[in-house]
């Protein structure tokens, strides 16, 4: 397997309620697939790179949706771990279910996948040395050893492996509380980022699993001040000199359905902002952060430079919150109109 990027994670069967219903209202569902390193492998590689997504699934009808879903965006399955069903589901696949929000009403997530396959994925099930110095970029997000301890462990040994490999890392860091606590989160992560090179986060992110809390900011981490952000970017390459570049998004969610926009990257001496997307009016906010990793994680693997990178990222996650799902479906033609500020006149 000679790709440009592999990603490692658990994606999941997505059940949302259609024009903006609660679930209780919903008569029926759409069904698509989705997770934080399956929406980056499927990104970079509708971006133009060979990709490869490495998981543990059931081969029931939910792995199999999966794994047709990832091969429709281009991305290499090879390496999957297939474990058969057992009939019963002690061992099973994961499902999460989506509420689109509107007005003061946020989008609501709820997890169903307990006892997943890849819950108790170890990496000796997988052949990480071999799969490593095969690529360029190795891509993870603190989902993953959110999942369980023993996942936490694997990570850790995954990103030992690519160190020694000598590849590019990203982490993007990914709080969850419906997965773990602040406490565990920090614990893990000392051990996972000595050995990243991108970090990426938002503010929250940057206060739960590492203990950096950006001056100004409020409960609901909005209004961001970028030069606060700094601090905390520089606070993160003080306490792990291995990092040589920081990411993170800022959103300002004004409501369920329009939010400010902007990203910001962090090369150890200098910040890179891109332009606002002021009124930003979401579709679907789920998979904005992912883009943003998949764009920055593009441009780097293209040589663009630390600004470039951000400005290309910026927009291409703009964009994603106008398509339903967590795919993001925007093109690079698309990209270069809108980080050029271009209008959204109808195409003739």
């Amino acid at each position: 397997m000679d790709c440009e990027l592999i990603t490692f994670g658990e994606a999941m069967i997505r059940l949302s309620s259609p024009d903006h219903r609660r679930l209780e209202q919903a008569r029926t569902l759409d069904v698509s697939a989705g997770g934080a390193e399956f929406n980056v492998a499927a990104n970079v590689a509708r971006l133009g790179h060979k990709t490869a997504w490495v998981s543990r699934l059931v081969d029931t009808w939910a792995g199999q949706f999966i794994v047709n879903e990832a091969r429709c965006h281009g991305v290499n399955v090879n390496n999957i771990v297939w474990e058969k069903f057992d009939g019963v589901g002690h061992l099973r696949n994961g499902f999460y279910h989506l509420e689109i929000g509107a007005g003061p009403r946020a989008s609501a997530v709820t997890y169903d996948r307990g006892y997943t396959a890849i819950s108790q994925m170890t990496a000796e099930m997988v052949d990480w040395k071999s799969i490593l110095t095969r690529t360029k970029w190795l891509h993870i997000s603190g989902i993953t050893p959110a999942l369980s301890d023993t996942l936490a462990e694997t990570v850790v040994t995954i990103f030992k492996t690519a160190h020694d490999c000598g590849i590019k890392t990203s982490y993007d860091l990914n709080y969850r509380g419906k997965l773990w606590s602040p406490e565990k989160a920090q614990e893990a992560n000392s051990k996972i980022i000595p050995y990243v090179k991108v970090l990426i986060g938002n503010e929250e992110d940057f206060e739960k699993c590492m203990g950096l809390r950006a001056q100004g900011t409020d409960q609901s981490y909005s209004k961001l001040e970028p030069e606060n952000y700094r601090l905390v970017a520089e606070e993160a390459i003080r306490r792990f000199p291995n990092i040589e570049l920081v990411g993170t998004t800022l959103r300002d969610a004004k409501t369920g359905l329009l939010n400010d926009w902007r990203t910001l990257v962090f090369d150890g001496k200098n910040v890179h902002l891109s332009r606002i997307y002021e009124n930003l009016e979401l579709v679907d906010r789920v998979g904005g952060g992912d883009s943003f990793s998949a764009g920055l994680i593009c441009s780097l693997l293209e040589g663009k430079s630390p600004a470039e990178a951000c400005e290309f990222a910026g927009a291409y996650s703009a964009l994603a919150h106008t398509f339903p799902g967590d795919i993001n479906w925007a093109t690079r033609q698309e990209v270069e109109k809108t980080k050029a500020g271009g209008g959204a006149r109808i195409s003739r």
